[in-house]
């Protein structure tokens, strides 16, 4: 069933809840104005429920649930582990401030939704839709499924790790390690600040991106980059094989590519150890080299 669709037989409004699952097994039901206070998972094994206007403050709120739609709630910061093996839920114009949301869960869209506390938040999810998302906290995404994501805002570290099949558009992330040992992911017009960028990916690609990043862009396997830029970015392409990568202006420096193409206007610093790799796999076009050296400089 869509969520788009629910229909709902019974109303409730302007409630106080307390105690352990106040609404256990709750069905059809539109819940409005509604505060959820203290007590553990109080929609748990609901089925089509739309919540308007409501909060959530303590445990545990929608667990093995389906078919939920949510606007204008809010889960506050005690509302932890808040949706896990939940299917077909979207929620609308909400602050998140409760982490560890969203696990083993399918069919999830978020819009214009704010995660002030996104730790370990959307692990092992499947059927993931976030547009207008703003989240702050580490590990975000682990070994997520099937995504598209667009008008995204992150702080945090190690985004996205094992994630595959995923499309970002207009992003904004401050995170280190983002997309680590991930597969299939293409990320359009954005910008990613962080250390360790996309390491042990599978066709990981990168159109119109600007990034920041510190020994990024290593250990990956087919790696497309187009009309990117790279910013500061130092040690980039460290046994990457398969890369095809297109970049305007500067690299910094540029470490032992494995196997691939890698254009650019000026590379800083060029480093290829016959020792490593084979320097002939890969194909440096670039007008300007600035060092080039066969070992890497002492740390």
């Amino acid at each position: 069933m869509s969520v788009e669709n629910i229909k709902t037989d019974k109303e409730l409004k302007g409630a106080y809840l307390t105690g352990e699952r106040p609404l256990f097994h709750g069905k059809k039901l539109h819940i409005e104005q509604t505060i959820f206070n203290d007590g553990e998972s109080p929609l748990k094994e609901s089925r089509d429920i739309v919540l308007e206007n409501s909060s959530f403050q303590w445990k545990y709120p929608l667990w093995y649930s389906k078919n939920i739609e949510a606007r204008d709630c809010t889960w506050l910061e005690m509302a932890r582990s808040g949706v896990w093996y939940t299917d077909h839920i979207r929620i609308e114009d909400t602050l998140i401030e409760a982490p560890k949301n969203f696990r083993r869960c399918h069919d999830v869209t978020l819009d214009n939704v704010y995660l002030a506390n996104a730790a370990e938040t959307f692990w092992n999810c499947e059927g993931i839709k976030l547009a207008h998302v703003r989240a702050r906290g580490d590990y975000f995404g682990m070994n997520s499924t099937n995504i598209t994501i667009d008008d995204f805002k992150l702080v945090g570290n190690y985004a996205f790790d094992g994630a595959k099949n995923m499309e970002v558009h207009n992003a904004r992330m401050l995170s280190k390690d983002a997309f680590w040992n991930s597969e299939n992911v293409t990320v359009y017009d954005s910008v990613i600040h962080g250390e360790y960028l996309g390491w042990n990916s599978k066709n990981l690609t990168f159109i119109n991106c600007t990034i920041e990043s510190l020994q990024g862009l290593c250990y990956i396997e087919n790696l497309k980059m187009i009309n990117c830029t790279l910013l500061n970015t130092t040690l980039a392409f460290e046994y990457s094989k398969g890369i095809n990568a297109q970049i305007n202006g500067r690299i910094k420096s540029v470490m032992n590519p494995s196997e691939g193409r890698i254009q650019a206007d000026e590379i800083e610093t060029l480093i290829l150890d016959p020792e490593k790799i084979d320097p002939a796999e890969t194909e440096i076009i670039c007008p300007t080299v600035g060092e080039k050296l066969d070992k890497a400089p002492e740390a």
